[in-house]
């Protein structure tokens, strides 16, 4: 007796779940012509094609999202609804999904489910472990149709698209921001709630982020677990040794300047470069009318203002600073200590931006380029110095006459004509001078040595500015 059509049905979907089964999880017939990706599955395959094709056919009937894939509109929907049924009897997370709520409760049972088979490693989720298990294959099957960059996990791929549509799908409800990552929402959203429920143990140190609590802790254990694979430098944090191998090792950069060509490796880089060009300066101090372009700059300003100017204290000369970075740079003139080292000839330097300033020689290479006259020079620092020459900026004042100056070394030498200071002396016969170039001059008379005409003379000032102007 022949089967009826129900029971053809029937036994195509039995025949169609038992190939599905039986199949070996490491046979994967099917491979993207563009990238190599192998999937086991024809509808794997498929949605992997939406990663090259931008094909978003899911449309949320609320607003104008759309995604690549379903459950990603059905997560989406949430933020409508504000629905979340499933919740942490512990913490009070919520979630919409129960297998989330799962995954999240071993956060607080410990439990680590998933065990690498190659090392003593374990996981709570699957996820992190097949994330750790391409350290051990170096496998990074998802590459972007666009640039070429490669990666071992389908959600970092996707993340990083965003850098080629420009899409930033989370949404700030109290203020214009948008982002590109759910991290860096949560992270923004702190900003307006002022909430640091992370808190070192040792210092109550407070931060809105717990990768920046994991970074932090490293401060005090020295741990630098993360090794660069072509030398022996080592970080705390692993983005920092991906930074590391693309500006030394790579020589890959891929963020350019539209107005002046200028190259770099790190995006940060060149937001901090286009800002020379708009003269943005959007970091304000709240106790006077200073502006600087970067939070760090206005951080090293406002130590002017506090009572305790210059905690940090060196035991060798009495010089005092306001940062801790500072003084340990500083001990090196007396540890004559020079960690940064040339690899093109033997070079060394107390200083990283010496040896980035001597780098230069090498490369020839100058990607600061003033918009007024065309000069061009191979340090950010000096472009900024020179920016003073066409806008007539004077930002080093003096408090005790009406004196100002664009430069710092000229500032430096100014007070000394309040104090009478003259911390430069020569040791065959006690000459002192407020310049250190006044002293090298001086020098010659004792050995013969010829002192060079005018034009050199102002020359080997400029340079003398430059260099101070950089620190």
């Amino acid at each position: 007796m022949e089967p009826d059509g129900n029971d053809a049905i029937h036994t195509a979907a039995q025949e169609s779940s038992f190939y599905k089964h039986s199949r070996h999880a490491s046979e994967k017939p099917y491979m993207c012509g563009l990238c190599g990706y192998r999937a086991p599955y024809k509808s794997n395959l498929s949605q992997h094609m939406r990663t090259h094709t931008g094909e978003k056919p899911f449309k949320c009937d609320q607003c104008d999202y759309s995604a690549a894939w379903k459950s990603s509109l059905d997560y989406h929907l949430t933020k409508h609804t504000g629905e979340k049924p499933y919740m942490c009897g512990e913490c009070g997370f919520g979630t919409i999904y129960k297998s989330t709520l799962s995954v999240h409760m071993r956060t607080h049972t410990g439990e680590r489910p998933y065990k690498c088979e190659q090392c003593n490693y374990s996981a709570g989720t699957k996820s992190s472990l097949e994330n750790h298990l391409t350290k051990h294959t170096g496998e990074k099957p998802y590459m972007c149709g666009e640039c070429g960059f490669r990666t071992a996990l389908k959600s970092t791929l996707s993340v990083h698209m965003r850098i080629h549509t420009e899409e930033k799908p989370y949404k700030c409800d109290q203020c214009d921001y948008s982002s590109a990552t759910k991290s860096s929402l949560d992270y923004h959203l702190a900003k307006h709630t002022g909430e640091k429920p992370y808190m070192c143990e040792e210092c109550g140190y407070r931060t809105a982020k717990k990768s920046h609590l994991a970074s932090h802790i490293k401060t005090h254990t020295g741990e630098k677990p993360y090794k660069c694979h072509h030398c022996d430098y080592s970080a705390a944090d692993k983005s920092q040794v991906d930074r590391h191998f693309v500006r030394k090792h790579s020589g890959e950069k891929p963020y350019l300047c539209d107005e002046c060509g200028y190259r770099t490796a790190d995006k940060s880089n060149l937001f901090r470069h286009i800002k020379t060009h708009t003269g943005e300066k959007p970091y304000k101090c709240d106790q006077c009318d200073y502006f600087a372009a970067q939070k760090s700059i206005l951080d090293q300003h406002l130590a002017k203002h506090t009572v305790q100017e210059k905690p940090y204290m060196c035991g060798e000369c009495g010089y005092r600073t306001t940062h801790k970075f500072s003084l340990s740079r500083h001990m090196r003139t007396h540890t004559g200590e020079k960690p940064y080292k040339c690899d093109h000839c033997d070079y060394s330097a107390a200083q990283k931006l010496s040896l980035d300033r001597h780098r230069t020689k090498h490369t020839g290479e100058k990607p600061y380029m003033c918009g007024e006259c065309g000069y061009r020079t191979a340090h950010k620092s000096t472009l900024s110095v020179h920016m003073r020459i066409h806008t007539g900026e004077k930002p080093y004042k003096c408090d005790q006459c009406d004196f100002s100056t664009g430069w710092k070394s000229s500032f430096y030498y100014h007070r000394m004509t309040h104090t009478s200071e003259k911390p430069y002396m020569c040791k065959e016969c006690g000459y002192r001078t407020a310049q250190k170039y006044y002293l090298a001059k001086h020098k010659r008379t004792h050995t013969g040595q010829r002192v060079r005409d005018h034009a050199n003379v102002t020359s080997a000032t400029t340079v003398s500015v430059e260099s101070f102007a950089v620190f």
